[in-house]
């Protein structure tokens, strides 16, 4: 997980390079643990979450601190699960490994545990996309690494082959889950290449 992933300003993440992105989801509310900064490492928030071919971007309608959105790279995540409690509204947990730095080392940095509630409306059309699009995008890594200790650069997933998957999804009509026809417009000049270079150097 990253924080503060580069927004637009209206709100959409600045995509990397041959990111597509397959739906926005408005409404729900993130839950994550051990956030520096954070009294006592949690944030709640609600907002809108992105999913693309790479990753899933939530971005809060109101910032919680100086958080304002948090960028998981779908190669990250670990132990999802799709919750349906009696009095409690759907949700979804799991796992996601933090995007360490170039000059930092991996045991400086813990796994966080993240929850996405759906608090308006079903989730009927965005279960079986993320489902599908994490699924495949392990499948991908897996048979591009087939050595002993896979790759695990969030980016390689941009070569996940989605158009199918967007062009047979059930819309569920109790879901306000929105898929992208196409593309947001975008300034190709300022698409992202990794996830470590400095704001000034992710505009290309």
């Amino acid at each position: 997980m990253a924080l503060n992933p580069q927004l637009f300003p209206n709100g959409i993440p600045i995509p990397f390079v041959s990111e597509l992105f397959v739906l926005v989801r408005d409404g729900v509310e993130f839950e994550v643990d051990k956030v520096p900064g954070s009294q006592g490492g949690r944030v709640k928030a609600k907002g809108t979450v992105y999913l693309s071919n790479i990753r899933m971007v939530f971005v809060a309608s109101k910032a919680v601190g100086d958080l304002v959105a948090f960028d998981m790279p779908l190669l990250y995540v670990h132990g999802e699960k799709f919750n349906q409690p009696i009095f409690f509204c759907n949700n979804i947990s799991g796992f996601v490994e933090p995007v360490v730095p170039d000059d930092q080392h991996r045991a400086l940095y813990s796994t966080h545990s993240f929850k996405i509630l759906f608090k308006e409306g079903g989730c009927g059309t965005f279960i079986p996309l993320f489902f599908n699009l994490i699924s495949s995008v392990r499948q991908y890594n897996q048979h591009m690494n087939s050595a002993a200790q896979p790759c695990m650069d969030p980016l390689q997933a941009a070569q996940t082959p989605v158009d199918e998957m967007m062009r047979q999804a059930y819309v569920d009509p109790n879901d306000p889950t929105r898929i992208f026809l196409q593309q947001p417009d975008s300034d190709s000049r300022l698409r992202r290449r990794n996830y470590h270079s400095s704001p000034a150097e992710n505009a290309i």
